[in-house]
Parts: structure tokens; sequence; C-alpha cells
């Protein structure tokens, strides 16, 4: 994490770990917390030493047996408590999360809100872990299923979400009865620090969820203990990658979401006032740092093309870039300013490569915040798909307008892609929407919805390189993911009476 650190070495606060119920220091290594508004650095957060991490997974093995044996319904009542403190503490956490991240305080209670429906599923588990009975599948013979919860497990979260990813993972793990341990990012630690406080004051027991601070060491620490029986992760693909095949080769059960390259097709008959809209949301709403952003707006026509950059280029104008605390403010800064470098080396690529830079936010400066990491929103036109800044995720407030003569043009394009991520289609026409939805090769679709995240009750992932394992994140496949069947047949024979010897294989002959 780069900041800048000459007016700010008197800052000594440091963020711990969470581990057994209560705050643990860590004498090694940290780094350090930037606020990306003001480029200063406001603390530091401990790097954790296979040693804790290893502290942390035996207090979640030891809590196991007692938590998995937990009544579901007593599990959902910590749940609900959960929630209720959740909703109390809600301006403390956006405050976190905007201090850190920099996003603006209306995207951080988005953020927020959107983790508080993951509880409120998580609260109806009772529900959720019903098994399935079936009498007489033979002569006096029943048979059930039963989901038992797996034992440790853990969760590696990015920065851009620091409270809502977190909550697509433990809340459903420890409501199916696991113990948990979070990694997450060290670039904005302080918000799951209060939820993890939070999640003990709603009377989950001590050891059931844990928070190790840390890099690298940390995370192979928890890839190579046998204790570790899953790993959900979020981040990048080659991340993503190397967390699946390390914790499969582990023996342990792996949902690693990585990166992306949405799309989103323009049809002639949009509504473009609309879809302009939308397309602003989407593609500079959280400063880009969104694995569901629209970075890529394939406009069918250059008829379509020329209206929607006329108009995109017209509205960046009014775009309100700056604080993150201030509400009057759309958009705020980059997380850190290595990110905001690699964002900006985009663009340059961009130009190199002879796109058409119709906006340049590169020089952005916003007064009173100069040590800031803002770039200023950028749009490029006439972008190609050989071209580096279509191929690869750029993380930033950058939109690419590519230009195509059909919709089956720009469907190639996205099925053609690596990443199947999310995307939409903006149109009026129903029957080239049903085309869309049914024929496109990505996970998470929009019909003029240009952020198609799926509700809790839903689950999120995506296709292709942008997901490896079988199972996405939260709604029904979080119960699946966090759980292993058992199944069990029973018989009682009839007393006194003695029966032969089978020898065929059973059937219901």
């Amino acid at each position: 994490m780069s900041a800048r650190p000459a007016k700010d070495a008197d800052v000594t606060q440091v963020v711990g770990h969470f581990i057994n119920g209560v705050d643990v220091a860590d004498n090694g290594r940290t780094l350090p917390v930037t606020n990306p508004a003001t480029g200063q650095v406001t603390k530091h957060v401990a790097m954790a030493s296979a040693k804790t991490v290893e502290r942390a997974i035996a207090a979640a093995q030891d809590a196991f047996p007692a938590w998995r044996n937990t009544p579901p319904q007593r599990r959902a009542k910590v749940m609900f408590r959960f929630k209720q403190l959740l909703e109390e503490r809600a301006d403390d956490i956006v405050a976190l999360l905007t201090s850190e991240h920099g996003k603006v305080l209306d995207d951080a209670m988005g953020e927020f809100s959107r983790g508080v429906e993951i509880v409120d599923y998580a609260c109806g588990i009772a529900e959720l872990l019903k098994g399935e009975h079936a009498k007489n599948v033979g002569p006096n013979i029943d048979s059930w299923s039963e989901l038992h919860p797996l034992g440790v497990v853990a969760g590696i979260t990015p920065f851009n979400f620091p409270a809502m990813v977190p909550m697509w993972m433990f809340p459903m793990a420890i409501a199916c009865g696991n113990t948990f341990i979070l990694k997450p990012s060290e670039k904005d630690p302080s918000a799951p620090m209060l939820v993890g406080h939070l999640l003990s004051e709603a009377g989950l027991p001590d050891g059931v969820f844990n928070i190790v601070n840390g890099d690298k060491e940390a995370v192979d620490t928890l890839l190579n203990d046998a204790r570790v029986q899953a790993i959900s992760f979020v981040g990048s693909t080659p991340i993503a990658e190397y967390i699946y095949a390390t914790g499969t080769k582990n023996g342990k059960r792996i949902q690693a979401l990585g990166g992306a390259k949405n799309h989103a097709i323009v049809m002639p008959d949009a509504d473009i006032d609309n879809a302009v809209s939308a397309l602003m949301g989407a593609a500079y709403g959280s400063c880009g740092e969104r694995c569901m952003a629209i970075s890529v707006a394939v406009c069918v026509g250059d008829n379509t093309a020329d209206t929607i950059v006329a108009k995109l280029s017209e509205a960046l104008q009014d775009l309100k870039v700056g604080n993150g605390a201030d509400a009057n403010n759309d958009m705020g800064p980059l997380v850190t300013q290595v990110h905001h470098d690699k964002v900006r080396g985009y663009v340059d690529l961009g130009v190199e490569e002879g796109a058409d830079l119709v906006v340049d936010g590169r020089n952005l400066t916003v007064a009173g915040h100069e040590d800031g990491f803002f770039l200023g929103a950028c749009l490029f036109d006439r972008v190609t798909p050989d071209m580096r800044i279509y191929q690869e995720e750029i993380f930033g407030p950058v939109l690419c307008v590519v230009r195509v003569e059909s919709q089956e043009h720009a469907m190639q394009l996205i099925n053609d892609h690596e990443y199947g991520n999310g995307t939409c289609i903006f149109t009026r026409d129903g029957e080239a929407a049903r085309y869309f939805a049914d024929n496109i090769q990505v996970g998470m679709v929009g019909i003029n919805v240009p952020l198609p995240v799926p509700v809790a009750l839903h689950s999120f992932g995506g296709w292709k390189r942008s997901l490896f394992g079988d199972l996405y994140a939260y709604g029904p496949d979080s119960v699946r993911f966090y759980t292993r069947r058992k199944t069990i047949t029973q018989r009682w024979p009839s007393g006194g009476v003695r029966e032969k010897a089978q020898f065929s294989f059973p059937s219901h002959s």
C-alpha cells in the first residue's frame, strides 16, 4: 500500500485481530491504512503471522462442536440480534467505509444495506436446513437426508466492499453451524472489525467468528491448514485461480470469484436518455471499483454510438468528484495511490493503442484534497477488441465504447471474452431481450438493469474465468456450499423373525 508518509509518521493506532471474542495485538509487520480523499495515513493494520492465524484456527476448531450442536433456531436468534445491532450502528459502519475506501456516503449505505439483506436471509436458517424424508422406500425401510456443517471455514475478501462481501459469506456459514475465520482486505480493515464486535454483542459464542488481518502469509496458512474445510474468496482472477488450485489440491471446498469485464449492449431502439443515466451510475459509481461495474458499452450502429458518446460526454461535465464524506459528491477517490497509478496507466495505454479519449479525467484536482487519490471520469470511443483496455479489467472510472453493426455481433464479443460475470442490454424489444437472456454466456444478466446483482434469496456468481468452483455466493448455493449432505436409511426387522441373507444388490424388486 502506498501513502504519503512524511506528514503521517506520528500515526500510532494499530488495527489488530479479533480471535476468540477479544482483540489480539500483533507485534510483527504492519501496513498503513490511508484515507484516500486526503492521502493521509490514519492508522496501521497488523499483518498476521502464521502463528496468529493458527491461533484463530484453533479457536474456531474448539468452538465448533458446541456450535454445530446449537439448534438452528438459536443460531437464528443470534442473527436477528446481529441484524438489529447492524442497523443501529449503520452510520458508524458507513463512515468507516467512506474514510478507508473512499466511496461516497450513499454508495457506502447501499453496500451496507445489501450486506444486511444476507443477514436477513440467514435468519431463516431453520427452514433452509430442513432435510428430506421418504417413508417406505423399500419394505419397511425409511430414508432421509440431513445437512451437516463442514467445520472451520474461512473467507478472504477484497477492498472494494469491505462490509458487504464478508456478509456474503459469514452469516450463512455461521447459521449453518460452521465456525468462521475472516481475512479482510488490509486496505480498509476497520468496518469488518466493528462487525466482529457486533456479532459478539449479539450473543455469538467466542471463537465462532474470528478475524485475522494479513497478506499472503495469512492466506497461505489458511490454504494449507488441514483444519480449514472450505474457503470463499472474492478478488482478481489470478488470485482466485491460485486460491482454487491450492485449496482443492489440499482437499478443501473452494468458491473463488474472480474478475470481470462487464458489457452493456445499447440497441438502436433503447431509451437512450435512461440508458445514459444507467451507464453513468454503472460505470462511474464507486469510482468503477466494482466487479459488476459496466466497463464496456457496445453500441449497435454508429448513430447509437454517436448519441451515447455525445450524451455521456455532456453528463460527465456535471459529475461531482470529491471527498466521499461530502454527500453532494457523486464519485470519490480510488482506494490507494498505487491503484490510482495503475488505472491512470491504463488510460495512457488506451491513448497509445489508438482509442479516442473523448473525456480525459487524468488531470483532475480536487480543491483542498490535492493529495487525495482522485482520477476523473474517463470515456473512450472507438475501442476495438484487440486493445488491452478492452481485454483487461481496469477497475476504475473508465468506460470503453465499442461500435458494432448488429446484436449478434455484440453478443459474440461478450461470449468470446474470457470473463462472464455480469452483462445487460438496453432495448424496448422483448424478442431481442429474450434472445439475449437465453443465449448470452454470462452468469448475471440485466434487461434494462445495468447492475443485475441478485438479491439475497438468489445467488451471486459469474461464468468462465469469473468463477472457480461449482457454487455461487450467498442465497441457496450458500447452504449447499457450507454444508454436506448425509443420507440415512433405516429398517427395523420384526422381532423374533430370522431373515435370510441377501446377496443381491438392494433394489425395489
